[in-house]
């Protein structure tokens, strides 16, 4: 394999978790995919995983106050991936036999990076698990079948994924949609059979005003009897609670809200088989309110995936 020069591999790990190889136990990994060459508008997700990690850091023995649980000693954090950051499809050429090898030996959270990561995860999920169920956390819908004439980027990933069939179309979900868009894309989702649950349809409830959504989005991903891959999108929250991101956009969802959705999705026995956090750019961000979400989202899926485990057997 061709070894590149890559200037964005760091040393800080996710809870401060060990760096050895996935054959030496562990049931969790951790991988960074630190490109951003696919961005339409602000560049800067490179530096995401870095930021996470050490955001990470503050979460000291890392028990969850709902979960009552603590991944420590569960992880094993691969580092940044060393890949082209040039080329989007060199890019995908080297990261997607990767990521396989990865998930074939566990369960995978991968720390963006721009969102055009995505379609290479799910080309190496679908080939460990077949067609996927996805909740997908955005402010965009992510359905363009072109990025200004390029025939691929951080917002066509969803429209690639439902063309090449890696995912199941019902059980595809979208939560906090909201950025302009015409029609087609907007609702291209749910002309397949998907749910687009947009942030107005959120504004005002929280807490367990979100329970009958969470029932209802729980029960389209047992339906589809599909393996759950789940990917969040950073600039979902509203830029008052994650200013560094590419592509801000008003009146998202507040960090307490997707807490809410995320710890009752997860929590439940659904057949979750990957995560991915993106867009996190450290450069635009204030008091690390960005970076500390994305540690506190990836520790809550971490958590819940564990005691999910403890209550229901088997992998995590």
């Amino acid at each position: 394999m061709t070894q590149h020069g890559f200037a964005f591999l760091d040393q800080a790990s996710f809870l401060a978790s060990a760096h050895v190889p996935p054959a030496q136990a562990a049931p969790f990994g951790i991988a960074g995919v630190a490109w951003d060459g696919a961005v339409t508008y602000r560049p800067g997700a490179r530096f995401g995983p870095a930021a996470i990690r050490q955001a990470s850091l503050m979460l000291c023995d890392a028990t969850h106050p709902l979960f009552d649980l603590s991944p420590a000693g569960q992880i094993v954090d691969h580092g940044n991936l060393a890949l082209p950051n040039t080329s989007l499809v060199a890019l995908r050429a080297a990261l997607e036999p990767r990521a396989e090898a990865l998930l074939r030996a566990q369960h995978m959270v991968w720390l963006g990076g721009d969102h055009s990561i995505t379609l290479s995860l799910l080309r190496a999920a679908h080939a460990v698990h077949g067609p996927l169920a996805v909740l997908h956390f955005d402010a965009h819908c992510d359905t363009w079948s072109d990025h200004f004439g390029e025939p691929s980027g951080h917002g066509t990933w969803v429209y690639e994924a439902m063309e090449e069939g890696l995912v199941v179309p019902s059980a595809f979900v979208q939560i906090g949609i909201r950025s302009a868009a015409q029609r087609a894309a907007r609702e291209y989702v749910a002309q397949r059979g998907g749910r687009i649950c947009t942030a107005r349809e959120l504004r005002g409830r929280d807490g367990a005003a979100l329970d009958p959504l969470i029932a209802e989005l729980a029960a389209r991903q047992r339906a589809s009897g599909a393996p759950v891959y789940l990917s969040f999108d950073i600039d979902c929250l509203d830029p008052a609670f994650a200013p560094g991101t590419g592509t801000p956009e008003p009146g998202g969802l507040s960090t307490s809200q997707a807490l809410t959705l995320l710890e009752g999705l997860c929590a439940l026995d659904l057949p979750f088989v990957g995560m991915d956090c993106v867009e996190v750019a450290p450069a635009y961000d204030h008091a690390e309110l960005t970076a500390n979400a994305a540690a506190v989202l990836v520790w809550t899926y971490l958590c819940a995936r564990l005691a999910a485990q403890q209550t229901h057997g088997g992998r995590p």
